[in-house]
Formats: structure tokens, sequence, C-alpha cells
């Protein structure tokens, strides 16, 4: 029997990519559930993608159903934005930790598999030089930084899911991606500072004419992993062949690609000049430093350095990740820069 797939965030940037790929290489059903259909309107016709549009707060006993009728959930629904961790943090604990315990706890309750998205920002400021799964320790700021919200709420959520696969026999995967980028990635035509990821930021001040700003400098070192690298790992761990992602904890992101953001921002400003239509605006953009408590509020803390171990993916997923920084960057470009209005705004991870 075809493997059926719930994922909730379908038209997210993770979520729109994997269907996708599912739908190109295997025989499995999707069932899908998200607010908007923007970036999954190619592939709603598909007879093996089965669609909703609802949220995840509300359609409660639609959600229940799937998960009763699917074999593997992906609960994909979250804020992953960091000016919205300082600005709104009761809303990224609300939908991050909230919401997702409820879908957390009816997955239990009917003995489903889950493939929860963690993420790399847990390790906070993590002194290691290297992150590893087993080891490392999750280091967070004070109270009054609120940054560190969400890595809080999706840590607690990792150590809720770890107890129930001890206490319940929940069969689990969490998954720690480190800073994927790609096409559909954020809304690169919303000119507000602080409004999408850092790579999707640099381009929309871009387009829009205005400075590249660096927050402190951007000294701050990031692996950037190209989205299909991450679905390649992903499949694998859904498939779960021999059980060798059950009960186990990956992160997902590419070593070789370790860059600071004023690397990064050099490198986008100069593949932009490579666009004809973008050059003109490209050789008036400066790249400037800005405090970062005048960006983001007092409430902003940051980590330094985030390089992933992968053994894990590697011993058990026999998974490396191929494409290198210019290359992703260059894919992602080609994009965002040829399709500005359908890269739109959403909640994922």
């Amino acid at each position: 029997m075809p493997l059926k797939v719930l994922i909730l965030g379908v038209s997210g940037f993770i979520g729109n990519r994997l269907t996708e790929v599912i739908l190109e290489r295997t025989n499995w059903e999707v069932y899908g559930m998200d607010m908007t259909t923007d970036k999954i309107s190619g592939i709603l016709s598909d007879k093996r993608f089965h669609f909703f549009e609802g949220d995840i707060t509300i359609n409660k006993e639609w959600i229940e159903y799937h998960i009763r009728k699917c074999d593997v959930v992906l609960p994909l629904v979250a804020i992953a934005t960091p000016a919205l961790y300082v600005q709104d943090p009761l809303r990224v604990f609300n939908l991050d930790f909230m919401a997702n315990l409820e879908i957390i706890r009816a997955i239990v309750r009917h003995k489903k598999r889950v493939v929860f998205p963690s993420t790399s920002e847990v390790y906070g400021m993590c002194e290691d030089p290297e992150f590893n799964e087993e080891t490392s320790n999750l280091v967070l700021g004070p109270i009054h930084k609120q940054r560190w919200i969400y890595s809080c709420s999706k840590q607690l959520l990792d150590r809720v899911i770890y107890a129930h696969g001890v206490q319940d026999n929940l069969n689990y995967t969490l998954i720690r991606p480190f800073n994927w980028i790609g096409p559909k990635l954020d809304n690169i035509m919303d000119p507000k500072e602080g409004s999408s990821r850092v790579l999707t930021q640099f381009i929309s001040n871009v387009i829009h004419g205005h400075d590249i700003k660096l927050v402190d400098g951007g000294e701050q070192h990031r692996c950037f992993t190209y989205i299909d690298d991450g679905i390649d790992a992903l499949l694998k761990i859904i498939e779960n062949k021999d059980d060798c992602a059950s009960r186990r904890i990956f992160n997902l992101g590419n070593p070789e690609n370790d860059v600071s953001i004023k690397t990064l921002a050099h490198l986008v400003l100069d593949l932009i000049k490579t666009y004809p239509r973008y050059r003109e605006r490209a050789d008036k953009v400066s790249i400037v430093s800005v405090d970062s408590e005048k960006y983001y509020g007092k409430s902003y803390q940051d980590a330094q350095a985030r390089v992933p171990s992968i053994k894990m993916a590697e011993t058990y997923l026999d998974w490396t990740p191929k494409i290198d920084l210019k290359t992703a960057l260059k894919k992602t470009l080609d994009y965002h820069l040829k399709h500005p209005d359908e890269s739109l705004t959403e909640e994922d991870n």
C-alpha cells in the first residue's frame, strides 16, 4: 500500500517543495492543509494530492480525522521570522508550541508516526565547534531576551516528543534544518526590514533600492543548505527503510556552506549584478552595519556560529548535502528575481 502522508503547512517553504518531490518520485498520497494555495497551484490537480484550506488552530476535527487516516504526519506550521520573536513572542509561543502540542497529542492517541521540524536554533549560543544532536548543550539567553522564545518553544516540543517516545512508544523523527534556502522562501516584495529571513531580506533590499543592513556588522556565521538537499533527506526519513530514522534526531545542514552574514551579503549583491534587469539598482546599493538593538529591539540576542555535525544523517540516512553555496544562491535568485510576485509571505520552518 502506498504511504499516506499528512503535511500541515503544505503551502509553506518546506511543505510545497516536499509535496512536489513526493508526487514526482513516489507513489505516495499527500493530504495537505494550509491557509493559502499560492505556492501549490501547480499541483492542486494531481490525483494523489488532497488539499484542504484551513487553519490548524481552528480545523481540529479535520486534522484529527486525517491523523487517523494517514501513516506519517509532518506538522510544518510555525512562525520562523526573527523579527516576530521580539515583536510578538506570545503569538510565536501560541502557534509554535501550543497549537503543535495538540497535534502531537493526537498523533500519540492514534499511534501514528511523526516527523517533526525542530530547528537549528535550539542549540542557541552553544559554543561547540559543531553541534551534535546527542551531546551538545542547548544554551539560551536570559528571559528578557525574547528572541529565544522560538528556540525555547521548539526545544520544549522536542522534549515532549522524546518523552512520548519513551513512555508511549511514539515513533518519531526530529529534524533540525540549518538555514535552508531556495525558491519560494519569503516575500521579497515586502520592503519592511525584518519581514523575512536573512537571504530574502537582502534580495528585497536590493529590489527596493535600499542598503543591505548587517546586524552588528554581520560577523555571525551560518551554514546555508539548499532546499532540495534537505528534501532528499526528508524523503529518506519519511520512507524510514529498516526503521533507519525512528526515534532519532537529525541535523540537516551543509557544513561546507559556512559563511559570515557579511560574506553572504557581498555574494548576494555581486550575483544580483549579473541579472541585467537589476544591475543598475544593485550598483547603487551599499552594505552598512546597524546595531541589533536599533534593528530588532532590546529583546534581541544572537548566536555567533551555527555549524552542524551531520554524522547521524550520514550514518543512518546515507545522506550528505551536494549543493554548494554559490549554486544554491544562484538557484534561489533565479526564482525570486524572475517571479517576484509569486514569492509570497508564509509562516513555516
